[in-house]
């Protein structure tokens, strides 16, 4: 799907969310284009035009335990919010892992819809993202402009 953070990928199984790539090249028709899919993109479509704050599709991303409880914490990170990677790894009662924290965010599969993005280092500053650090700052002026919060880095 075309977005103005690029071409997205969205790949599914018959039930779930499975990824969501950038960068995708657009090569005509999906061969199958599941129920799943029509709803991620509309839901998507909708939080870039500003009027979806939060997702409501069935995920299932591929990843170890650890990774699976990071991605459960980020997605509960609020819309027009920011937390640091030490907060996460606090949230997960492993303060000593804000690296390996760092580096689930970084395997999240499910980016926008499971919010990686909103995730800075503790200093405040962007740090990395796997999409590339104008999309994460994209991403996150974006969701500042539609909500009540002024303030995310």
């Amino acid at each position: 799907m075309n977005s103005p953070i690029g071409v997205l990928k969205l790949t599914s199984d018959d039930y779930h969310l499975k990824s969501i790539s950038f960068d995708a090249e657009i090569s005509g028709e999906p061969a199958e284009f599941t129920e799943v899919l029509s709803l991620a993109q509309k839901q998507l479509e909708e939080y870039f035009s500003g009027t979806r704050r939060q997702f409501d599709l069935p995920l299932d991303p591929d990843g170890t335990d650890f990774q699976q409880k990071v991605w459960k914490q980020l997605s509960e990170v609020p819309y027009g919010s920011t937390m640091s990677y030490i907060e996460i790894a606090r949230g997960l009662n492993a303060e000593s892992s804000s690296r390996a924290v760092g580096m689930a965010n970084g395997r999240n599969p499910i980016p926008v819809i499971i919010p990686c993005h909103r995730i800075i280092g503790h200093n405040g500053k962007l740090t990395g993202y796997a999409g590339g650090l104008e999309r994460k700052k994209w991403l996150l002026l974006h969701e500042q402009q539609n909500s009540e919060n002024n303030q995310l880095f």
